[in-house]
């Protein structure tokens, strides 16, 4: 991969941190240069061919940082090649259902943004420790166990799939020549 990639991502409890780091590790060790940055500390797009953005849902919204880095890049993000993941379900047992309706919700979040138009879009599974829980949210939450559902095999295969996909095209060669 010879393209320049910025994974950026918001987290509240640092599960979404380890996705990005692991996405990043894998865009590297296909060759590219990859930088890692928290979306609201992120200035400009210049310098990346490809910008990787993550965040989590939380409480049926996407993570506001996510939010605010559409609106503050639009420009940027119109003329690059983008990538979005997000962390969804975090309660054990998996259920595909959760899994398809919080891909809905990412999808509804998006749609508020019409000209915004990602290569990839996924939706992985989240950690939940109710221990790191802050109030009011530890009110809210209950007091179920702490689950992973963060499938590492299927995060770095993602990612090695999109260093293809974020690869430059070819130029064209005119017809003469």
């Amino acid at each position: 991969m010879s393209t320049k990639v910025l994974v950026a991502f918001a987290t509240r409890y640092s599960s979404t941190q380890e996705v990005a780091e692991a996405v990043a590790a894998s865009l590297q060790e296909s060759g590219g240069a990859v930088d890692l940055q928290l979306l609201r500390e992120v200035r400009t797009l210049a310098g990346y061919s490809a910008p990787v953005m993550g965040a989590p849902l939380f409480m049926l919204r996407w993570h506001k940082d996510a939010l605010g880095f559409l609106s503050r890049h639009r420009e940027g993000l119109m003329e690059r090649s983008v990538a979005v993941f997000a962390l969804g379900p975090v309660h054990e047992p998996y259920d595909e259902q959760k899994r398809k309706d919080s891909r809905a919700q990412l999808d509804r979040e998006l749609a508020r943004f019409i000209w915004f138009k990602p290569i990839a879009i996924e939706m992985f599974g989240g950690k939940y420790d109710p221990a790191l829980l802050r109030f009011p949210i530890s009110t809210l939450a209950g007091k179920g166990p702490a689950s992973d559902l963060g499938n590492r095999k299927a995060i770095r295969g993602w990612a090695s799939d999109l260093s293809r996909k974020l690869e430059p095209s070819e130029p064209r060669l005119s017809e003469s020549g």
